[in-house]
C-alpha cells in the first residue's frame, strides 16, 4: 500500500538502499545525466513516499557531491525537493595496499577498507528538508576494528590474526561508514544513527565477514549505551542497512535480537503486502517485514531468498504514527513494476509525531 498522507505535525523518515552504485567512477553521474531507467525508477519511488529526511545507501560518492546534487535536482523535478545534503567519503574502495581477505593477492576490491571497485563506490548519503547540525557530527568510520568494544576479531586456526597482524592493524570496522548526525528541527535536534554493514557471507571458516557484520551492527549498542562516543541526548532514529535478518539467512543474529528488543529503541515493524505475497519457501521470519528481494534458494539458484535487512528503529521516546515498506502487491501493477525497477531493496519509511 502507498504511504498514508503526511500530517502537518508528522515527520517522515526513510531509508533506501537505492542501488545507485556503478562499477566505475563517474558512471553514476553519467546515468543520472542521461536519466537512465533505473535512476528514474529510484527517483519515482522516493517521490512517491516523499520523506522529509532520506538516508540513501549504495550511492556512489564523489568529492564534490556532484552525483548527489544531480540526483537531488532530479528529485526536485518530481516534486520532492531536498535543499540539505550530507555525504562523506566512505570506506568502500579505500585502498589499503595490503591483502585484507587472505587470498594472497593485492589490489582487489576485497583488499579495500570496505569492498569496492573504486574509492567511494556504494557510499551513504542523506537528503533533508531540515538543516544538519554538522559541528555535532560524530563520525566513527575511522575506528579500527581491533579498537571496537568486545570486538570479534577473525583468527587462523592457529590463533594468529586473520589474515595477518598487519591487516588487522589497518582494518577499520566500518565497511561503509558510521555517522551520528543531528538534524535541526524547530523543537530541537533529532539524531540519525546511520550505517551500512557488510554481508555476513563470502568468506571462509574464519568468518571474517560474519564477525565484522556483527560488530558493525553492535557499534550502535556501544554508542547508545555510552561505551563509544557521546550518546544522543534527545530523540534519535537508527537508520541502517544491517545486511542481517533477525530470523533467516546467514550471520550472527543475536545482535539484531538485542537491538530490536533494546529498551532505548522501538521496532515499528514496517510491513508491506507485496513482501507478504512473495514469501520465500521455508522462511522463518514474518515475510511481510522483508525489505530485500533476493532470488529464492532453489535447485538452480543459490540466492538467500527475501529478507528483512533494512531498518528504521526510533528511540523509545518518539511517538510513531505509521510505518511501512514500499513493496506493492502484484495487483497494483504499476507500483509493483516501479519497485522492481528501482532496486532489489525496498524503501522503508517511518512517520513520527513531533513534540
Amino acid at each position: 500500500m502507498p504511504a498514508a498522507p503526511l500530517l502537518a505535525k508528522d515527520l517522515r523518515i526513510a531509508f533506501f538502499n537505492a542501488g545507485l552504485s556503478r562499477k566505475g567512477p563517474g558512471l553514476l553521474m553519467r546515468d543520472i545525466t542521461r536519466q537512465e531507467a533505473q535512476v528514474l525508477a529510484a527517483r519515482d519511488v522516493i517521490a512517491r513516499i516523499n520523506p522529509d529526511i532520506l538516508v540513501l545507501s549504495d550511492f556512489d560518492y564523489d568529492a564534490e557531491a556532484r552525483a548527489l546534487s544531480a540526483f537531488a535536482a532530479l528529485l526536485a523535478t518530481a516534486g520532492a525537493p531536498y535543499p540539505y545534503r550530507f555525504a562523506r567519503r566512505p570506506n568502500t574502495g579505500w585502498a589499503t595496499g595490503l591483502d585484507m581477505d587472505g587470498d594472497g593477492r593485492l589490489g582487489t576490491p576485497r583488499d579495500a577498507q570496505g569492498f569496492g571497485y573504486f574509492a567511494g563506490q556504494g557510499g551513504l548519503a542523506v537528503l533533508s528538508r531540515f538543516p544538519f547540525d554538522a559541528p555535532r557530527l560524530q563520525d566513527f568510520s575511522a575506528l579500527l576494528w581491533r579498537d571496537t568494544p568486545k570486538a570479534l576479531l577473525p583468527k587462523h586456526a592457529s590463533g594468529a590474526p586473520f589474515p595477518s597482524a598487519a591487516a588487522l592493524a589497518a582494518q577499520r570496522l566500518s565497511t561503509t561508514a558510521h555517522w551520528s548526525l543531528p538534524v535541526s528541527l524547530a523543537g530541537g535536534a533529532l539524531t540519525l544513527l546511520i550505517s551500512q554493514a557488510t554481508p555476513p557471507v563470502f568468506d571462509g571458516v574464519e568468518d571474517r565477514n560474519g564477525k565484522r557484520n556483527h560488530d558493525e551492527n553492535a557499534l550502535w549498542l556501544h554508542h547508545i549505551e555510552g561505551r563509544l562516543g557521546t550518546p544522543p541526548s534527545g530523540p534519535f532514529v537508527l537508520a541502517f542497512g544491517a545486511n542481517l535478518d533477525p530470523a533467516d539467512g546467514a550471520g550472527r543474529r543475536d545482535v539484531m535480537h538485542t537491538l530490536l528488543a533494546h529498551p532505548a529503541l522501538q521496532d515499528p515493524r514496517p510491513k508491506s503486502e507485496g513482501a507478504a505475497l512473495a514469501a520465500t519457501p521455508g522462511q522463518r521470519g514474518d515475510p511481510a517485514l522483508d525489505t530485500a528481494d533476493w532470488r529464492d534458494p532453489t535447485e538452480d539458484s543459490f540466492g538467500p531468498g527475501n529478507m528483512r535487512v533494512d531498518f528504521l528503529l526510533p528511540s523509545a521516546d518518539l511517538a510513531v504514527k505509521d510505518a511501512g515498506v514500499f513493496w506493492p502487491a502484484p495487483q497494483n501493477a504499476a507500483d509493483h513494476a516501479l519497485a522492481l525497477a528501482a532496486s532489489r531493496h525496498r524503501l522503508v519509511w517511518l512517520d513520527i509525531r513531533l513534540p
